[in-house]
């Protein structure tokens, strides 16, 4: 997993509430066994693409510079709806780093952290205000994104404090998933079991030896 200190990129505002993990990533999309690494083209393909396959110029990824974000500006509930981590995949694969929301579907917010997309959760009104910034320039200015501080500040200097559990925001900065994370405390795990193992020997007698 990719780690993530501070970001500064194109914002895309895409704030429509109830974005559902089919509107992200349509379960059709979701076929075979070797997805991951093939859902980008896919993401949000209801909103992106019309009928006959082209380009939704009304879309805002669609058009430029909002093609580039590496941020997105989101409405309430994002990412409600069916459990699947390929969701947030498919919007990593689009090149989306950070995602900045009133509030978020609880699965999807729990997928984001075990593959290093962070999801910032702010006021209502803050992510509008930031929305309505970024739409006054047309994406021309940046937002910067910082796991460090823990706080996101617009071009125009407007800074945001979010808050975040202290476990996920090391785990995002030094790249670890929950596996790596419980990987740090090997050593404290087999104290542990070495002390376990003098104190109740009969658990870990084999079946074979029993």
């Amino acid at each position: 997993m990719k780690k993530f200190d501070r970001l500064t990129a194109v914002a895309a505002p895409l704030m429509r509430a109830n974005i559902d993990t089919d509107i992200v990533i349509p379960i059709n999309r979701m076929v075979g066994n070797s997805i991951r690494g093939t859902l980008g083209k896919w993401a949000f393909s209801s909103l992106r693409y019309l009928p006959d396959g082209s380009d939704n110029p009304e879309f805002v990824l669609n058009r430029t510079p909002y093609r580039d974000a590496e941020i997105l500006i989101v409405g309430p509930n994002f990412g409600c709806g069916s459990s699947r981590e390929p969701a947030v995949w498919a919007i990593q694969e689009r090149g989306i780093k950070a995602i900045v929301g009133s509030g978020f579907g609880d699965i999807f917010y729990n997928n984001c952290f075990q593959n290093g997309l962070l999801p910032v959760v702010l006021d209502p009104a803050v992510v509008q205000a930031i929305a309505e910034e970024v739409e006054q320039s047309q994406g021309t200015s940046h937002v910067s994104v910082d796991l460090e501080k823990c706080e996101v500040t617009t071009s125009s200097g407007k800074r945001y404090a979010f808050s975040l559990e202290p476990r996920r925001r090391t785990a995002l900065i030094e790249g670890l998933d929950e596996i790596g994370a419980t990987l740090k405390l090997d050593s404290e795990i087999r104290a542990f079991q070495a002390r376990d193992r003098e104190d109740r020997p009969w658990i870990y007698t084999s079946r074979a030896n029993a």
